[in-house]
Order: structure tokens, then C-alpha cells, then sequence
């Protein structure tokens, strides 16, 4: 975590490297509390530069729910973290809080993409798995749109799943128990808090944007 605020701030500075790196933590705590209310052991959040942050779960879920609720911890508390900074900047005239919130903002958004190994896949992966094959157009438009490193990295790590998603077969006992286990209720709560999000944080990430744009434009 240290080492992440070290290399940004050589880009950025220390004040923003240290506000990005602690709604990375923010996010990935919501992981770590999400599993244990479920009773499920993880890693504590490592970091990595320039490629974020992530836990590890030391052992498997017992179904597709409870993976999509440890799964939405994050986004969603990372969420929460970035209105607290937003309406501090707000309440501070603060430009760097704007830019701080900007930058967590798109980081919980770009988490929600339909593709597993980000959350997004893993929360709508009780839909089915097949969901991930929505979500590789749009990773490869996030590529053409911003290249990065990132992104191929993520790319890399998703082919497996991607090939699990084509050759899924929703009748096998194994799938059967994992994704077939998870009620139509449950399906349609986590449909509406996904796209609910999922539309919170684009309508935040464009109104933060705008104002940036504004204050550059003008100065």
C-alpha cells in the first residue's frame, strides 16, 4: 500500500497518490467485510501499482449468491467512500477532492464491467456465467477508449473464464449446485442493485468530469 502511494505520487503527488490509494483500500475492505459476514476467510488486501488492489478468498463460496454479495461489498462501499470525499470537496471548494473522487469514481465503475475476474462479473455471474461474454466487447471498447496495461492484464486473467462462460453447460450437476441453486428472487434483487450502481456511479462519473472540465476551461 505504501509502495502504490510512493509510485503515484512520483506522478501525481502525495496528496492525491495517498486520497486514490485509500478509496482503493476503501473498496477492497468492503470485500473483506462482506466475507466475513458470510463466515467466508480472505487474504488481507494487497496492492500492486498501476494495476490496483486485491483480495483473495481461501476457499470457494458455496454458491453463486454468496460470490456476487462479497463481491458487491466493494463497489458498494467504495461507492459510499467516494460521496464522502465528494461532498467534502464540495463543502472545501477543493479541486484536488474533486479530482480524488474522479478517480475512485471510475475505479468502481470500470469494477462493475460484466467479466469475471472484476466484480461486475462476479455479481451478475448469478445470472449465469454467459454474462461474461457481454462483458469482453465491452472490456475491449474500455481498451480502444483508454489503453492501458491494466486492461490487457485483465484480459489475460478473463480468457479462462471466458471459455468456461462458452462452454457452460447449465444442466451439470457441479453448475447445477453452484448457479442453479440461486433463486429467481435473489436474481432480480442483485439484477436491480447491480444496474442501480452501475448507473449511480456513470451519472456521478460525468458530473465530476464536467466539473473538472469547467475549472481547467477556465483557468
Amino acid at each position: 500500500m505504501v509502495l502504490s502511494i510512493a509510485v503515484y505520487a512520483q506522478i501525481w503527488g502525495w496528496p492525491f497518490a495517498a486520497g486514490f490509494v485509500g478509496l482503493l483500500f476503501v473498496h477492497e475492505m468492503g470485500h473483506v467485510i462482506a466475507a466475513r459476514i458470510r463466515g467466508l476467510p480472505v487474504s488481507a488486501p494487497a496492492f500492486i501499482p498501476f494495476l490496483g488492489a486485491f483480495i483473495t478468498m481461501k476457499g470457494r463460496p458455496e454458491d453463486a449468491e454468496a460470490e456476487a454479495y462479497v463481491a458487491y461489498g466493494g463497489p458498494f462501499l467504495g461507492t459510499l467512500a467516494c460521496f464522502a470525499v465528494y461532498f467534502w470537496a464540495r463543502a472545501e471548494d477543493s479541486m484536488l477532492g474533486l479530482a480524488i473522487c474522479y478517480a475512485g469514481l471510475v475505479l468502481n465503475l470500470f469494477n462493475l464491467l460484466p467479466i469475471s475476474p472484476l466484480d461486475g462479473g462476479r455479481i451478475t455471474a448469478v445470472l449465469g456465467p454467459r454474462i461474461w461474454l457481454v462483458g469482453a466487447p465491452l472490456l475491449v471498447a474500455a481498451f480502444f477508449v483508454s489503453p492501458s496495461p491494466m486492461l490487457i492484464v485483465i484480459g489475460v486473467v478473463a480468457l479462462p473464464h471466458l471459455r468456461a462462460a462458452w462452454r457452460y453447460d447449465p444442466t451439470h450437476p457441479d453448475n447445477l449446485a453452484y448457479y442453479g441453486r440461486v433463486p429467481a428472487a435473489a436474481k432480480l434483487e442483485y439484477t436491480i442493485m447491480y444496474l442501480g450502481l452501475a448507473a449511480l456511479l456513470g451519472i456521478m462519473t460525468y458530473r465530476v468530469h464536467d466539473m473538472l472540465g469547467a475549472v481547467h476551461g477556465g483557468s
